[in-house]
């Protein structure tokens, strides 16, 4: 499988990217991965990349966007950060990936039971990661239909919180980012959230909210 170039990358709509990241995730989990030489694919790159989409991402061992989106050398954008949180140094790379490097989507992914929403659950306070989860801690506060056990250690509440954080930091980007939410009004990128599962490989990805345009 060849590598993306400009002329391919600008061909793409959003809504084409987001397609290919889902038929991707399909021959992950069905074990059909395509057929790549990355060493071939690192020579075509090495003069330059032209990524279709950008993913933002926990840094969860298991959750390697390239591998779970069946995607090769030069296809993606991978931006890591336990919990998936955005700050100012995430915006400017998601705000290069688009607006600089031409990607078509952006897609914020959490995941299932992860470590840093367990830790925001329970309210964890240690040297600088107490400053990191205190930017997952308003999904905690906005999760209202768990009334009993409201630690890690209830599965459905940590899940529930999971999705909250996930497009609390996709309205979060076009709030912060008037270069990305311009460029979606325009239609030249979209912007999605969504869950991988961990057991199964499965990516949910989140209906658009009507409030992220």
């Amino acid at each position: 499988m060849r590598v993306h170039t400009q002329e391919t990358q600008a061909s793409l709509t959003p809504a084409k990217a987001l397609e290919i990241l889902k038929e991707g995730n399909n021959r992950f989990v069905n074990n059909l991965k395509a057929n790549r030489n990355l060493l071939e694919q690192a020579g075509y790159t090495a003069d330059g990349q032209f990524p279709f989409a950008v993913i933002l991402s926990c840094i969860d061992s298991r959750t390697s966007a390239e591998l779970i989106f069946d995607q090769g050398l030069g296809d993606i954008f991978s931006v890591r950060i336990a919990g998936n949180i955005i700050n100012e140094d995430i915006l400017g790379s998601l705000e290069f990936a688009c607006k600089v490097a031409g990607s078509k989507m952006i897609v914020v992914l959490g995941h299932t039971r992860c470590g840093a929403v367990k830790s925001a659950c329970d309210h964890i306070e240690m040297g600088n990661l107490t400053a990191l989860l205190s930017k997952i801690q308003p999904a905690v506060f906005d999760e209202k239909t768990e009334i009993e056990n409201r630690t890690s250690a209830n599965e459905s509440f940590v899940e529930k919180v999971t999705t909250i954080n996930v497009k609390r930091t996709v309205q979060g980007i076009i709030q912060r980012s008037p270069i990305l939410k311009g460029m979606i009004e325009n239609g030249e990128i979209g912007i999605i959230g969504g869950t991988h599962d961990i057991t199964t490989g499965q990516v949910t990805f989140f209906e658009p909210d009507k409030n992220d345009i």
